[in-house]
């Protein structure tokens, strides 16, 4: 089973909902992933924002995929940040976009050009009005989502198909320089030897 990081808005009850339910079709469909979301990690108000987010960049480093919502007239900054360390790590990544603006981008994709042309990523279109237009029951939502689960498990099975950039040597000096870039607490929650462990399972999961 692989992990795959799920990064998104997760700031009102449609986002909430929306990656749930997104989450829960992907892992019905396909007993191959188990989606992460972040929103599920500990945001108690007694941890400050430093902790909230090296927690949700833990995750990251632990999982084997990236699957970013790319939706919006404007990226959630927080998703191309995850999106960009992803990168860092070599993580083959999913860039899902359902938002049927595409008149958003200067270039191929319907987003700014600066998020696109990277290694190991495949980029899932869907129209989402044309997705739920017609749906006006649970049932009707649940068939929507899990024919919007079937492209992204496609995209995955893509992305986690192409090889890595990285060789198996390179992994370990990537992985903690990108952990020292990030800064904060990372080097405390995920100490040389954590790192060694995370990348020794995913080579075992065939990531690298």
């Amino acid at each position: 089973m692989l992990t795959v990081y799920f990064a998104g808005t997760l700031f009102d009850h449609k986002e909430l909902g929306g990656n749930l339910q997104l989450a829960l079709a992907i892992e019905k469909r396909s007993p191959r992933y188990r989606i992460i979301l972040p929103q599920n990690n500990d945001t108690s108000a007694t941890r400050s924002i430093q902790e909230i987010r090296d927690r949700d960049f833990k995750l990251l480093f632990c999982a084997d995929l990236l699957l970013a919502n790319f939706d919006g007239t404007e990226l959630d900054s927080g998703t191309v940040a995850e999106f960009c360390f992803a990168k860092m790590l070599d993580l083959p990544a999913v860039l899902l976009r359902t938002d049927f603006r595409n008149k958003c981008g200067d270039g191929n994709d319907p987003w700014n050009l600066m998020c696109s042309g990277y290694p190991r990523t495949q980029v899932a279109l869907a129209n989402a009005m044309a997705l739920f237009r017609d749906v006006q029951t649970l049932d009707g939502l649940q068939k929507a989502e899990e024919k919007l689960a079937g492209e992204v498990i496609d995209a995955l099975d893509r992305a986690a198909a192409m090889p890595s950039r990285l060789s198996r040597e390179k992994l370990f000096p990537v992985y903690r320089e990108t952990r020292d870039a990030i800064g904060g607490f990372m080097p405390e929650i995920l100490p040389d030897a954590r790192l060694q462990a995370i990348i020794a399972e995913k080579i075992s999961h065939g990531i690298y």
